[in-house]
């Protein structure tokens, strides 16, 4: 069973969590903002074609929600890549409410540093946090099709391990709410990146159904993470699906590509 469960912050905005990770961190909903249709309601996405104000008080209600700072946040210029981007002080407020000054080309975040909240954003890719609280590190990874066939994930780990001493075997991961298997039909341009980079692997990432395949992003970032030296039983995936809850998430797949954003937090 799942330890993703849903709360109300200290403004009544809704937010997810995962019970396992000791670390300050939510996952919006698109519940409980001020941007309308085809945004409506809580979008945190500034390049998807909403108005900047709207966009920006509810990347202010949400951090209210969760009484971080909104002056500290750190975000990224996601591209679908493997680019991970290690955030000190000096980044503290890059790109909170102004995406040219979000780091560039940059699809994951690292830090150790106190009360620098890191933000990345989703409409079915899936999130990635990880938090090795031994030595007090965290990491957010955007995990498209493209960033789980790079190995996003399991790269996040190895380079928390670099550059702080972090340890496979002493993080806590939780994959968040994202496309799920039963929606997430693909082709050949998909499958063959995933049967390149998880030869082994890759028969339980691709299920055959009615002469289609469906690719689960879930499993394949589990299986990155297993393979690198996360403890199976600290991964715990929501098994949550942007694609069949529309009335909670975004989904780009669904909404047919115009639709806001959820934010994912994460704060020492």
């Amino acid at each position: 069973m799942s330890d993703f469960v849903l709360q109300a912050g200290s403004n009544g905005l809704w937010y997810g969590t995962f019970k396992h990770l000791p670390v300050k961190h939510a996952i919006s909903t698109r519940l409980g903002g001020i941007s309308r249709s085809p945004y409506r309601s809580l979008n945190l996405g500034i390049h998807t074609g909403d108005d900047l104000a709207n966009v920006i008080e509810n990347r202010k209600l949400f951090c209210q929600a969760l009484h971080l700072d909104f002056q500290r946040v750190v975000t990224a210029q996601q591209v679908h890549e493997d680019k991970i981007a290690v955030v000190t002080a000096v980044h503290a407020g890059k790109g909170a409410a102004n995406y040219s000054e979000a780091l560039g080309a940059t699809d994951a975040l690292i830090t150790n540093t106190p009360d620098l909240p890191l933000m990345l954003f989703f409409a079915d890719c899936v999130p990635v946090l990880i938090c090795d609280p031994v030595r007090c590190v965290i990491g957010l990874s955007h995990a498209g099709w493209k960033g789980t066939a790079a190995r996003i994930a399991a790269k996040t780990v190895i380079k928390m391990g670099e550059v702080f001493d972090a340890r496979p075997q002493d993080c806590l991961v939780g994959i968040g709410p994202s496309i799920g298997p039963a929606s997430y039909e693909v082709d050949d341009s998909v499958m063959d990146p995933f049967k390149t980079a998880f030869p082994a692997k890759w028969p339980c990432m691709l299920k055959s159904r009615e002469d289609k395949w469906m690719l689960d992003l879930w499993q394949a970032n589990r299986v990155q993470l297993e393979e690198i030296g996360v403890v199976p039983e600290h991964i715990t995936v929501s098994g949550i699906s942007t694609a069949e809850n529309l009335d909670l998430f975004f989904s780009h797949r669904m909404e047919k590509g115009t639709t806001g954003r959820m934010g994912v937090v994460m704060s020492l």
